[in-house]
């Protein structure tokens, strides 16, 4: 009988154990499962509670972007938020999604020193908001200007006719639906269009102007809608200095007094994966891993269509011309 018991002993000892063992396995495996998908979300939030620098990129086609707007004032807000780097890379996009950064990037300078670095390019509506800053950088090559609005339709008449097709409308006004791609394009729907552009020029300008300390003459004469490189940017006064992130610390801690090593922390819009299950967030990390394992991303879908076909309205972005079409100059007019 004793051995029995001191067998039961042993045995219900051993399940506590491995008991124990298990549920700490798990917490540290849930815990690093959720390390890893703040990780692949944009950024741990960890960190985000002490006094930080915010990083801010800012890529690919600018868009009215509800998250990012959202984000962008929570980071206004938070006191551990010292200062901020925009790191761009942008091409442009839409004038609103322009206009809402730019001024959304306003309010946090207006509590908080914003310092911008322009990478590969910052062009158009990425120039606009680049100038939100307080001090902008680029480097030696990089393509930067293009400050211009311009808007774009395609009209397939000639096609048409071949075909023997035609279309007929009943409008209220000679300028409603106008321009439309199965007539020539009156005057008056020129005229028309050709103001609204300039109203958007003219308020990009004065922004320049504002922002860069130049007359409105000044500004005129280099936003020709062209492109310019890091170097002949900051002599034209469109950049304040040379250099990338480095310097741009460098600039906060010398003429903003922030202390010197505070670490820079990436700060990004949620994600859509935000809010969906657990298991579901799971699935999408996995399967967001296995499409950068091929060299592609679940979102490419868009790149199958012409460059602006997914811009609605007025548009500040710079492309460079295809080699097949003839070339007077870089496009984002």
């Amino acid at each position: 009988m004793s051995l029995d018991a001191d067998a039961i002993v042993d045995r219900r000892r051993l399940r506590r154990k491995l008991t124990f063992w298990r549920v700490a396995a798990f917490l540290v495996t849930g815990a690093a499962v959720l390390l890893l998908l703040a990780w692949l979300a944009g950024g741990s939030p960890l960190g985000k509670g002490a006094a930080h620098i915010a990083r801010v990129e800012i890529n690919g086609v600018i868009l009215n972007d509800r998250k990012r707007l959202e984000m962008l004032h929570k980071l206004a807000e938070s006191d551990a938020v010292k200062a901020v780097i925009l790191d761009i890379n942008s091409p442009g996009g839409s004038t609103v999604g322009g206009e809402s950064l730019y001024q959304a990037l306003r309010e946090i300078a207006d509590k908080k020193p914003v310092v911008a670095h322009i990478g590969t390019l910052g062009a158009s509506a990425g120039y606009m908001a680049a100038i939100a800053a307080d001090h902008v950088i680029a480097r030696h090559t990089s393509l930067t200007g293009s400050i211009g609005v311009y808007i774009q339709y395609g009209n397939f008449k000639g096609l048409l006719d071949t075909l023997g097709v035609e279309f007929d409308v009943v409008r209220s006004g000679p300028l409603k639906a106008e321009p439309n791609f199965f007539s020539e394009t009156p005057q008056a729907v020129r005229d028309n269009l050709q103001a609204v552009i300039n109203d958007s020029y003219d308020w990009f300008v004065a922004r320049v102007a504002e922002r860069r300390n130049m007359t409105d003459a000044e500004v005129r004469k280099v936003a020709t809608g062209g492109i310019y490189s890091g170097e002949s940017a900051q002599s034209l006064g469109l950049v304040d200095a040379l250099g990338g992130e480095k310097q741009a610390v460098a600039w906060l801690e010398k003429e903003r007094g922030l202390p010197e090593k505070l670490p820079v922390i990436t700060w990004a819009a949620r994600s859509e994966i935000d809010g969906l299950p657990f298991s579901a967030r799971i699935a999408s990390a996995f399967g967001s891993g296995l499409a950068k394992g091929l060299g592609t991303s679940l979102n490419d879908a868009t790149t199958l269509l012409p460059d602006g076909v997914t811009l609605d309205g007025l548009v500040s972005v710079w492309h460079a011309r295809q080699a097949a079409e003839p070339t007077d100059g870089p496009g984002g007019q």
